[in-house]
């Protein structure tokens, strides 16, 4: 039979740092998780204190970005975010398109880059306050500085990356750091049922 340990022992105080550090990582990653929307991100989607205090219905809802891809919308790869900026994780979505498909401009903006990179074509899109999409492996029909608006071809779908010749891979970044493309897109567009 153990003895009762006395309240202020060394042993029962180590316990209660831990249980206390503890609780506080469990709380530190509820709050991460939450606001894991950087402020231009959380702008964009009418969150954070740049949405006004007296938000009613009438209060328009954030523009909700095109899908670069023709439909159906399929994803082949999630994002999935990396725990640390420079370990593995998947920047993006990884959408299925047929090789010479048409991919358009998910938002307006003004073209960042459009060339190669590693031997791949992309095109990349300042959207404004922070925010930059990029489509890769793509033949890029648009210059860089050219002003485009929601849904305007912007090159047709090619070969390269880890994408071959089945998918895209479409990323964005909200003041330099990936997240994921759903915040701007809204999730998968509904399934359309077709005559058989």
């Amino acid at each position: 039979m153990t003895r009762p340990e006395h309240p202020g022992s060394p042993a029962r105080r180590r316990r209660g740092i831990a249980s206390a550090l503890a609780a506080a990582a469990l709380v530190l990653a509820v709050a991460g998780a939450i606001f894991a929307v950087s402020p231009p991100a959380a702008r964009a989607l009418g969150l954070g204190p740049s949405a006004p205090a007296s938000a009613t219905s009438t209060t328009p809802a954030p523009v909700q970005w095109v899908w670069p891809v023709p439909a159906p919308i399929r994803v082949v790869s999630p994002f999935r975010a990396p725990p640390t900026p420079y370990t593995a994780g998947h920047r993006g979505i990884d959408l299925e398109v047929a090789p010479g498909a048409a991919l358009v401009a998910a938002d307006g903006g003004t073209v960042s880059f459009a060339g190669m990179v590693a031997g791949r074509g992309v095109v990349a899109i300042d959207h404004g306050d922070g925010v930059v999409s990029a489509i890769e492996p793509v033949s890029p029909l648009v210059q860089e500085g050219a002003v485009v608006a929601p849904g305007e071809p912007i090159g047709t779908a090619s070969q390269g990356g880890h994408c071959e010749g089945g998918c895209v891979h479409f990323g964005v970044r909200v003041d330099g750091e990936y997240v994921s493309p759903f915040l701007f897109l809204g999730g998968l567009p509904r399934a359309v049922l077709l005559p058989y």
